[in-house]
Formats: C-alpha cells, structure tokens, sequence
C-alpha cells in the first residue's frame, strides 16, 4: 500500500512540473537561470511590429514608380528614370534600438524601369527625361579656339562638366587643346570629321567621316565616344543607323544659344535660361557671346533648381536628388 501511495505521488508530481512548464515556459526557463533578458516580451514584439507597419505605411505613401524610356512622336527617344521606394529593413534596422518611428532615418533606394534607353530602336535624342531636374551643355567644336580657355574656367569654377563635340580635322590639328578640355575631365564626344551636311551623304560617306572622327579622338585621347552629334543638326535615318553601328547615339539639342550669329551676349542668356526645363540639352559653341555669357547662364539654371551634367549623366536613369 505505501508503495502505491509513492508511486501516485510520485506521478502527481511529474504531471504537475509538465503542466506547469507548458503553461509557463518563459518563468520555468528562466528560474534559476543567469540568461535573464534573452526573451523579448509581447509588449517587445507589438512594439517592433508598429514600428515596422509605420515604416511600410511611409513606403506606400511615398513610392515612385519608374517611368520606361520611350520613342515619343515629337521628341523620339526619350531615357528612363529610376523610380524610388523605401528598403524597409535598412530602415527599420536603422529605427530598431531606439523602437521609434523617425522619417529622418528613412533608407530609400532607386527601382530601375523594365525598358531601357539601349533597348529602344535608334531614334536622334532631343531631351532627357522630362522628369529629371537636369541640363546638360553641348558644346560643338570646330574653331574657335580663343575662346576655349576661358569657357574651361567658367565651367571649373562652378564645377561643372559639359559634353564637347570635337570635329574630327579639328582635333588633328589641335591634339593639346583636345587633351586639356579632355583632362578637365568633360565628356567627349563625335562631330563628324569635316563639318558636312550628312542628309546629302551616302551611308559610306557618313561611316567615313564618323569613323575617321572616333579614330582620331582614340589616337589623341585613348578614349571612343558613345555620344554623335551631327553637324548643323543635318541627318537622316541612314546617319542615325550609321551612328548606331558604330556604338554610338544620336543627340541633336533641345535650345539652341545660336552663338553663330553673334547675339547681343544678355539677350541670349536670357532667352536661354527661359527655355530650359527638365532634361533639357543646350547647344553652343566656343564663341565670344558664349563665353561671355556662359557665367551668368549657368548661375541662373541653377538658380532655377537644375543640376548641370554631362550627357551620359543626363541620359542616365539614375535619380537626382
């Protein structure tokens, strides 16, 4: 009898210890224990599951969506732009010790579009995309010289770079000049060999005269250009696929300074700065209204809120802040 009696106890007790440590696991495991602390309570867990609704309801409010490049009907081919949307763990990783919702440690990131510049058939490019608050100088090169010096300055100064067009023959006869507005760190680009007017050439004219250009900027400068812009802005489809074979995109301009014709220097910078937008692609040339007026022209598109680019950062999908 006393023996059934102690195993009945003896049972009771089990069955009580099993019970009392699935009814209360965190205090069973923690008596008697030196890792106190180890488990996070459900006031802990409701807390950092507020927090990170908060942060995925700042990132439903706030996402951009890419936008596709595309062919427009009137400006043709026209770059992507990266859309933007909150990386929710980077930011709730951030937010995390502190268990509070904070914009300012908000972590975003860029979402590249579906269709891409290079994916498109070759189409001339006028602009940027016209949600990109940028703008771009392209600076056509055939003569000119003195004035090349102080343009160099101007755009040093305001640390801007710009994209130089080289006709080919000009560069063979000025390699120096060439490598100093290459070593200042422009982008560089093709302007056919000798000024022609490439909607009366033939497509092995047109190839002659891009591919003597791109082989003589390799020669002087080591680098080939991606960038053509044709002179006078004279082309056809035919300059375009000739471009293309070559590995490099057609740019025309979206306002042009019309340097050339010697405008009073205030007149054209006024005219200028008022026709620029988003994307936007400014034509000039080494000229003495340009270098005149090239101070107060980049001053007053900044003051407008563009950045001043090259244009691959231009035709870049990449965002600007």
């Amino acid at each position: 009898m006393r023996k059934k009696v102690g195993n009945y106890l003896l049972i009771s007790g089990m069955i009580v210890l099993f019970f009392g440590i699935f009814i209360y696991p965190h205090k069973a495991m923690s008596t008697g224990s030196n890792n106190r602390g180890t488990f996070t309570s459900s006031s802990e867990i409701n807390k950092d599951n507020t927090l990170y609704r908060k942060i995925q309801m700042y990132s439903d409010q706030h996402k951009i969506e890419p936008i596709d490049a595309k062919v427009d009907r009137v400006w043709k081919a026209i770059p992507g732009y990266n859309g933007l949307s909150v990386d929710i763990n980077a930011s709730y990783k951030k937010m995390k010790k502190s268990g509070e919702f904070d914009k300012n440690k908000i972590v975003f990131k860029e979402v590249s579009p579906k269709v891409h510049l290079e994916d498109l058939d070759p189409e001339p490019i006028y602009r940027g995309n016209p949600q990109k608050p940028m703008v771009a100088f392209l600076i056509n090169v055939a003569w000119g010289n003195e004035f090349i010096p102080g343009m160099l300055k101007v755009l040093s100064n305001h640390e801007t770079k710009a994209t130089f067009f080289f006709d080919g023959s000009w560069v063979k006869k000025n390699p120096e000049l060439a490598k100093m507005i290459k070593d200042a760190g422009h982008e560089i680009g093709n302007h056919a060999y000798s000024h022609p007017n490439l909607q009366q050439r033939t497509e092995a004219e047109t190839m002659a005269e891009l591919k003597k250009t791109n082989d003589v900027i390799k020669e002087t400068l080591g680098i080939t250009p991606k960038w053509f812009a044709p002179p006078s802005g004279s082309f056809n489809q035919v300059t375009i696929q000739v471009a293309n074979r070559l590995d490099m995109k057609t740019v025309i301009w979206t306002v042009d300074t019309v340097d050339w014709r010697k405008p009073a220097t205030s007149e054209m910078v006024r005219r200028v700065v008022s026709k620029v937008g988003n994307g936007s692609m400014v034509l000039m040339h080494p000229t003495k209204p340009t270098a005149e007026g090239l101070d107060t022209m980049i001053m007053d598109i900044k003051a407008k809120g563009y950045k001043l680019g090259t244009v691959s950062e231009l035709m870049s999908e990449k965002r600007v802040n």
